[in-house]
């Protein structure tokens, strides 16, 4: 998901899809995932030249990428759309609030209960072995770039560096998730509930567990029948309610939390057994998935009236 903060952030990409062809690209890679230049050229009806300079236009903005293939008669050009879904905040903050920014690293949780399938994982190798919870607490988890388990919870404290008399506006995370099959299934769903000091929030169901393509940024000694990459999903509570990329989720506000410069915050993610959908859940940092990031939070605030 591209999350655009302001119309004024979004211009390049405004432009970029202000052109049929370009949505037609877009829809078609949409359908196929990964094709080459030349089958996208075809499917169009253009010259190679000209949907070069759509590509670039495309590519530019991040709304797709690229990759070279060595083929038997020389190399293939593919294209991959990048973004799955893109939101824009049209209202803007107050003109007296600020915001504070931090990432998480997905191995620097506070709080954990896991049952296999489960384990952890930095960039370079397995922390311990897989289905065993014991390695939860192995002091290499604060490396981890990926955990993953069926039920169970992680809890990470959202540094509070909000300056003194201020109040918290708003609340923003967003992070990389999947549900959590044995092997790979795309059609996997999962309940995933997301709570802050213990108040609940709302649930994501999950569609899958995604490996039918590489992740952008998973490792190559990753194995192929593991999950790749996952959703970026944004959370955000704000004086409105709670919201999922843009959609309701409860009508737990900010203002329900409470929270000031002097709040621990403390945010869990959890599958439980009592969910509908019991898939489990993935967590992709930096080093794996398809959107290079930990789990990021930003703060909004405001002083203290």
């Amino acid at each position: 998901m591209l999350h655009i903060t302001s119309l004024n952030n979004g211009i390049e990409i405004f432009k970029a899809l202000g052109s049929d062809v370009r949505i037609q690209i877009l829809n078609i890679l949409l359908e196929n995932k990964d094709i080459s230049m030349k089958e996208l050229a075809s499917m169009l009806n253009i010259t190679s030249g000209a949907l070069t300079g759509h590509i670039k236009k495309l590519e530019s903005c991040g709304l797709i990428s690229t990759s070279t293939e060595s083929m038997a008669h020389g190399n293939q050009k593919n294209c991959t759309i990048h973004w799955d879904r893109i939101l824009i905040d049209l209202e803007q903050p107050g003109e007296d609030e600020n915001v504070f920014s931090s990432e998480i690293r997905i191995g620097h949780y506070t709080d954990y209960s896991a049952t296999p399938t489960c384990g952890l994982a930095s960039s370079q190798a397995l922390i311990g072995e897989v289905d065993d919870a014991r390695y939860f607490e192995h002091p290499d988890r604060f490396n981890a770039d990926i955990l993953w388990f069926t039920i169970g919870h992680v809890e990470y404290v959202i540094p509070n560096f909000t300056p003194g008399f201020h109040r918290i506006t708003q609340i923003s995370i967003t992070m990389e998730l999947g549900s959590e099959a044995p092997g790979i299934n795309s059609e996997w769903p999962s309940d995933i509930k997301f709570y802050m000091n213990d108040i609940f929030l709302g649930k994501w169901t999950s569609p899958g567990d995604f490996g039918d393509v590489n992740g952008l940024f998973t490792p190559s000694w990753w194995p192929q029948n593991w999950n790749q990459y996952g959703l970026l999903k944004l959370l955000v509570i704000n004086k409105k309610g709670t919201f999922i990329d843009g959609i309701k989720i409860s009508n737990v506000t900010i203002n329900q939390l409470n929270l000031d410069y002097r709040s621990s915050l403390r945010f869990r993610l959890a599958v439980e057994q009592n969910s509908t959908h019991t898939g489990g859940l993935t967590i992709f940092g930096k080093s794996f998935g398809n959107y290079g990031q930990d789990i990021n939070a930003i703060l909004h605030y405001a002083p203290i009236n």
